[in-house]
C-alpha cells in the first residue's frame, strides 16, 4: 500500500531541543481532543467488562498486576486475540481497554487483555519478561476456560512493541502491532526515560528494529495522521522485514490519529477486525 514518508525528526534529533523531542513522541498533546476520547474508551471499558461473558482478574505471575482477563466465544477452538495495551509502557491497565471486545466477539472470537507492571516500578526488561510470561499461562490454562483457538497477537502504542517482542512465542500464530514503538534509542531521550530509565543493553535487546527478524507474519497499522516518529518505526519495520522476506502488511489507515485509530478494532466492520481476521488463514 502506497503512503507517503513523513520528514523524520530524528534527522536531526541532536540539534532539537528537549522540548521538540518529547513533542515527537507526545500523543496526548498531538490529538487535541485526547481526553474526551480517552474518558470515552474508560467508561465504555468500564461497561463491557461489567456486562460481558468473561473470567476476570486471572493471576498469571506474582505481581499485582500480573492477572489477565479472559471473554471466552461460545466455541472453545475459535481465535483468540490477545490485546497489549499502550501507554508507554508507564501508565494505563487492561482494564481500559474491554471496549475492545465486542469488535472480534461479533465474529465469534474470544479475547484475552493481559495487564503487565509498569515503569517505574519495573524495567522495560522486566515488562517483556511478564508478556511471555502472561502467554506461557495462557497456552497451559487457556482451554481449561474455554480459550484454546489460534491465538493471534495485537496490540496499540507501548502493546504494539510487546507484540513485535513476543511473536516468536509458540502460542503466537500471528501478530497485528497498531502504532507501535519499535527503536527505543530515541526514547532515552525523552522526558518518557524518566520513567522507565532506559540501559544500552535494553536499547539494544529490546528495540525490535535491532533484532533479528522473525520469520511470523506480522501487520503493521498505523494512523495517517500520527505522529511522524511512530508512523516512520512501523515503516522501517516493514521495510527490514520485507527486506528478509518475512510476511507481512503495512497498514496506514487514513483519517485516523493514535487514539481514533483504536476504533477500527472496535467496531466489528473494522478495519483492524478485518486485519485480524485475516491473520488466521
Amino acid at each position: 500500500m502506497s503512503f507517503e514518508r513523513p520528514a523524520d525528526p530524528r534527522a536531526r534529533w541532536a540539534q532539537l531541543s528537549q522540548s521538540e523531542r518529547d513533542a515527537a513522541y507526545d500523543n496526548n498533546s498531538a490529538v487535541k481532543n485526547s481526553p474526551e476520547l480517552i474518558a470515552e474508551r474508560n467508561s465504555s471499558s468500564a461497561q463491557a467488562r461489567a456486562t460481558l461473558k468473561s473470567v476476570l482478574d486471572l493471576p498469571y505471575a506474582t505481581r499485582p498486576n500480573n492477572k489477565i482477563d479472559l471473554y471466552p466465544a461460545a466455541e472453545r477452538d475459535a481465535p483468540c486475540l490477545v490485546f497489549w495495551h499502550g501507554g508507554y509502557w508507564q501508565k494505563n491497565t487492561r482494564e481500559l481497554f474491554a471496549m475492545l471486545v465486542a469488535g472480534v466477539a461479533a465474529h465469534g472470537w474470544s479475547m484475552a487483555i493481559p495487564g503487565y507492571s509498569l515503569a517505574p516500578d519495573v524495567t522495560l526488561t522486566t515488562i517483556v519478561d511478564e508478556s511471555r510470561a502472561a502467554l506461557d499461562w495462557l497456552a497451559k490454562h487457556g482451554p481449561e476456560h474455554g480459550v484454546a483457538g489460534p491465538v493471534i497477537s495485537s496490540g496499540w502504542s507501548a502493546g504494539g512493541h510487546l507484540v513485535a517482542m513476543t511473536l516468536d512465542h509458540p502460542l503466537v500464530h500471528a501478530g497485528l502491532s497498531i502504532s507501535g514503538v519499535f527503536d527505543l534509542g530515541p526514547i532515552r531521550d525523552t522526558g518518557l526515560n524518566e520513567a522507565l530509565q532506559l540501559s544500552d543493553g535494553e536499547i539494544e535487546k529490546l528495540s525490535p528494529l535491532r533484532l533479528p527478524v522473525i520469520d511470523k507474519r506480522l501487520d503493521l497499522a498505523f494512523g495517517a495522521n500520527e505522529l511522524p516518529a511512530l508512523v516512520l518505526d512501523s515503516m522501517n519495520m516493514q521495510d527490514r522485514r520485507a527486506a528478509a522476506g518475512a510476511p507481512g502488511r503495512i497498514l496506514p489507515l487514513a483519517g485516523h490519529d493514535h487514539f481514533s485509530i483504536l476504533a477500527e478494532l472496535r467496531r466489528p466492520d473494522g478495519a483492524l477486525v478485518q486485519a485480524a481476521r485475516d491473520l488466521v488463514g
